[in-house]
């Protein structure tokens, strides 16, 4: 398989960025446990970095879906970031655990 030199389609970042579970369990575990709201840029961060880590996996076991949206991976990683803080907040508006 190779990669060709063909732009990353913007709605695919959108949609990945958006839908990674990972991003999603890891924003919304993280806002659950959030005790202020300051942390949950914190928690949108961390769930961005795992969100890549498993697109890199992704690509490295070349796995179609992912391996060539991979080269748009710092557009990913920055809406990751977004979407992250939206699971984050939602996890610590609704979801909050209570000590």
């Amino acid at each position: 398989m190779t990669v060709t030199g063909l732009p990353v389609a913007p709605t695919t970042v959108v949609l990945i960025a958006a839908l990674n579970p990972v991003v999603i369990a890891v924003a919304l575990a993280m806002g659950r446990r959030a005790s202020e709201p300051q942390k949950l840029i914190v928690a949108a961060f961390v769930a961005a970095i795992a969100g890549v880590m498993l697109l890199w996996l992704g690509a490295e076991l070349r796995i179609e879906a992912l391996a060539k949206p991979a080269r748009a991976a710092a557009g990913i990683f920055a809406l990751q970031i977004v979407f992250g803080l939206f699971w984050a907040w939602l996890g610590f508006r609704f979801w909050r655990r209570q000590p």
